[in-house]
């Protein structure tokens, strides 16, 4: 089904059983966050807000929830846009089978931009930023945030929408510094596609014209988070997976998206920023407040009876977590072939995407003689680490898996795996002073941090354990999972006393090395039970929390050529005084949320 509006799409859900209203007002100040973030966790419907205090529109979230409900919304168009993607990696293959990918290529027509005449739904009227809902979703945040817009600039030099970036970057409507009506701040991250525009139009010394749409069909959101093949833009990847042209026409220079459901125009200067933060983010901790760009207001248009989409993002897994399952779902083997060699790779949702990859790949370079260590899957992680967002991932675990008995998805028997084969002494590689992801608070500041990768092939060279050993009960040793134990010392204070710490540690740790070989990781904790009460603990604090070249120490730890390694491996997965703080909700908040939906059926 082609949905031409957001408001068909949830018509549609609701008469499937898929959506609940909430009928009494509900303030925008964390109160409508904390109702999505307790619905969305019972595997709740998309959740229409009737009353939104402040403000005349209607508000929607939780459209995304689930897989199933993502894969219902696009159950129409789901199989060509894979067969899509597929033909853009392939395209020989259409002209070896032209009849088998007709369907494919008639759907590909939907996919081209629609330009309309101007004076369409979107620009009914004009309006005022503090028009709009101004949701505030963690007690922290520095103001009201957009948190499913779509963020289209063009390139300066090749003007028009087929050259036109369209992501989901961060906007926030109001508090700290921002004058209200007039201004708004623009926080986008590294590897970026606006991050190329903007960089265009500062040489030119010209302002970049931005657009940013929210709501419209739900494909248009899908859309901007996706990781496209080159050369296929956002607008038409919008066409193809919602089954209907997007929609477009230009008013006072700027590209207007003519379904959506509301539009903010407005242009960014040339090295013109202002503070932007805090914002409670996906790894469940702030955000915090650093300059970005400041993008000053042109014109807000509504159309008639428009409604207002957002999330809540935190700790995952939050509805971001059925966007990565949908993306996943679509792109299929997309990466793979980018990346020889390369099988599949999970960025693993409960540790914040970003901080985490795994990865299995290939060992094809001696088929004379079999491989007993890592070669080709060095390569591959190299390559991985070179390529778009997985650039900034901290921590990749990588294997080879001739005889497919894992997959990166069942995390725990892939950690067993690998931690069965893998030499700490030979195969942890780090990159040291380079980039990480700007919402990590790991590192040694923003944008800046290190990697470590760890490689594991050939025979088993360990059983892992799962007892304790008697040793580590003065450190409340709590088992996480075979081979894997949290233990707890004193809160982190500085990196000095954190040495002398490790050190004694080290000491009374290394005389009991053949015990310890069960054991190849052990990760310090301020609450080891908290770490080892479930896995997704222990995904979240011990890769959102350590900055592998500070926070990596070892058992026998040596360095050799430049070359580090150990007997047992030492995370050291304390809270830092330079973490970002986690996020907490309010319990007033809880407690007014507890009344209004006393009566809700989730």
């Amino acid at each position: 089904m082609a949905y031409n509006s957001l408001e068909e799409c949830l018509i549609d859900l609701e008469n499937t059983g898929q959506l609940i209203r909430i009928k009494e007002e509900v303030d925008p100040y964390l109160e409508m966050a904390a109702i999505h973030l307790r619905i969305h966790e019972a595997g709740g419907k998309t959740i229409l807000f009737e009353k939104v205090k402040g403000s005349k529109y209607k508000s929607v979230s939780n459209i995304y929830g689930t897989l199933e409900r993502s894969e219902y919304i696009f159950r129409k168009t789901l199989d060509h846009v894979r067969n899509l993607i597929a033909l853009k990696n392939d395209p020989v293959a259409a002209i070896k089978k032209p009849f088998k990918h007709l369907a494919t290529l008639a759907a590909g027509f939907k996919a081209l931009p629609l330009k309309n005449a101007i004076n369409k739904p979107v620009l009914f009227e004009e309006i005022n930023i503090s028009d709009l809902p101004q949701i505030v979703h963690w007690p922290m945040d520095g103001g009201a945030y957009v948190t499913l817009p779509q963020v289209y600039t063009e390139d300066i030099d090749k003007p028009g929408i087929m050259n036109g970036n369209m992501g989901m970057y961060r906007i926030q409507l109001s508090g700290n510094d921002y004058v209200m009506n007039k201004e708004i701040g623009l926080h986008y991250q590294l590897h970026r596609g606006i991050g190329v525009h903007q960089t265009k139009a500062n040489k030119k010394g010209q302002p970049l014209k931005v657009s940013i749409f929210i709501g419209g069909p739900p494909a248009h959101a899908v859309a901007a988070v996706m990781p496209l093949p080159e050369g296929l833009g956002e607008a038409t990847f919008a066409g193809a997976l919602g089954g209907r042209r997007f929609r477009y026409t230009y008013k006072d220079g700027f590209c207007i998206s003519t379904d959506a459901d509301f539009v903010i125009t407005g242009t960014v200067e040339p090295l013109q920023n202002k503070p932007e933060g805090p914002f409670g983010d996906h790894l469940g901790y702030y955000s915090l407040k650093h300059e970005f760009p400041l993008m000053k207001v042109h014109k807000v248009y509504a159309k008639k009876n428009a409604i207002w989409p957002f999330t809540v993002v935190g700790r995952p897994p939050q509805e971001d977590t059925s966007f990565g399952q949908l993306i996943h779902s679509i792109t299929g083997s997309a990466l793979q072939n980018e990346i020889p060699g390369l099988r599949e790779v999970n960025a693993v949702d409960a540790a914040g995407v970003h901080p985490l990859l795994l990865a299995i790949g290939s060992e094809r370079y001696t088929p004379y003689t079999p491989a007993t260590q890592p070669a080709e899957i060095l390569t591959i992680a190299n390559h991985i680490l070179g390529t778009g967002q997985l650039s900034l991932a901290k921590f990749l675990f990588i294997t080879a898996d001739a005889d497919n008995k894992i997959d990166t998805h069942h995390i725990k028997e892939y950690f067993i795996y690998l931690l069965e084969r893998i030499n700490l002494q030979r195969d942890i590689h780090f990159y040291t002073n380079t980039t990480i992801d700007t919402l990590d608070y790991s590192g040694t500041s923003i944008n800046s941090g290190s990697k470590v990768v760890f490689a594991a092939n050939g025979v088993v060279k360990r059983n892992l354990g799962n007892t304790i050993p008697a040793f580590l009960n003065d450190y409340n040793g709590t088992l996480i999972m075979d081979g894997i134990i949290a233990i707890q010392l004193k809160p982190f204070t500085n990196y000095a006393a954190a040495k002398e710490e490790l050190n004694i540690l080290n000491e009374n740790l290394k005389q009991k090395t053949n015990e310890l070989n069960a054991f190849p990781i052990l990760v310090l904790c301020d609450d080891a039970k908290f770490a080892a009460e479930k896995l997704n603990n222990f995904l979240w604090l011990a890769f959102t929390r350590c900055n592998p070249s500070h926070d990596i120490y070892g058992v026998n730890s040596f360095t050799e050529n430049k070359h580090w390694g150990c007997t047992s491996v030492i995370f050291d997965a304390r809270i830092k005084p330079h973490n970002a703080p986690p996020l907490i909700l309010d319990k007033n908040v809880e407690k007014r949320v507890d009344e209004i939906l006393k009566n809700v059926k989730m």
